[in-house]
């Protein structure tokens, strides 16, 4: 059989499982078609945006503040930065220890694969499903979040970690141990030094995605700007809803931006040293 054949034969079998695994879903067109009118009404009832969601509220605290900083939008959106970024900084340097155990090139023996069922373990639930765990444990709040984001940034990192330390070059490593460094020592002055450029990027980048979860946690009740949208969704108010996505996509869009442009001048820095 030829290649060409081989593609032709491997296209048919990809569209016969997917009309197969359609089948046994009952995928209805009919449903699909009445998704898009249900669509269209719902953009029709949240445009134009509610610019509300920007006014001050009546809080006592916000006597003495300008207006903007007691808004909907600026509580909801900086509660849910301060939230992302305290569980990335605090998931990033718990994953670095499991991550070094995990590390093959670093002989940790045993430890080594209970290491990684732990970070296994927690990358088997989304965050959505710690953040309910946690609003049982700790009640509604901004701390149900902070913990449901750190627990699964040390499972989400820990896994990036040690693929990094892992693509360390075996003959710094190797140097090392002939003179006598302890592991702690290897780990410090070898593998954190050669693997940071990737440690940086995966901290930014982990930045960026708690910001973007913790908007999704906040719909079970831990905090951020999650909860006014699950307010306004119960409430059917969808022209605040989109106002608070329209917030959620520039804000996400220039930590995107702030992240890339703090990676370009790191590894500018790095490579001119």
């Amino acid at each position: 059989m030829t290649e060409k054949n081989k593609t032709q034969l491997s296209l048919l079998i990809i569209i016969f499982i997917l009309f197969a695994f359609s089948n046994n879903l009952n995928l209805d067109t009919g449903s699909i078609i009445e998704g898009g009118r249900n669509s269209k009404d719902f953009i029709q009832e949240a445009l134009p945006l509610d610019m509300s969601i920007f006014d001050a509220q009546p809080y006592p605290i916000c006597e003495k503040k300008i207006p903007f900083f007691c808004s909907v939008a600026w509580l909801g959106l900086s509660e849910t930065f301060q939230m992302a970024y305290i569980a990335t900084i605090l998931g990033f340097l718990l994953a670095i220890p499991l991550s070094v155990i995990a590390s093959s090139n670093l002989n940790f023996g045993k430890f080594k694969f209970i290491s990684r069922s732990i970070l296994s373990f927690i990358r088997v639930l989304p965050s959505l499903v710690w953040a309910i765990f946690f609003v049982v444990a700790v009640g509604l709040g901004p701390l149900a979040g902070v913990l449901a984001m750190t627990i699964y940034t040390v499972g989400f990192l820990g896994k990036l970690q040690y693929e990094a330390f892992e693509g360390v070059s075996n003959h710094p490593i190797e140097s090392a141990r002939a003179i006598g460094m302890k592991k702690w020592q290897i780990v410090h002055h070898v593998v954190l030094p050669e693997s940071a450029n990737s440690l940086m990027s995966q901290l930014l980048f982990m930045l960026e995605y708690n910001m973007r979860h913790g908007a999704i946690i906040g719909l079970v009740g831990a905090g951020g700007i999650g909860y006014y949208l699950n307010l306004y969704l119960k409430l059917g108010i969808y022209d605040r809803v989109m106002s608070i996505l329209m917030i959620m996509f520039v804000s996400v869009m220039l930590i995107d931006s702030i992240s890339n442009s703090l990676r370009k001048k790191y590894f500018s820095s790095m490579g001119k040293k």
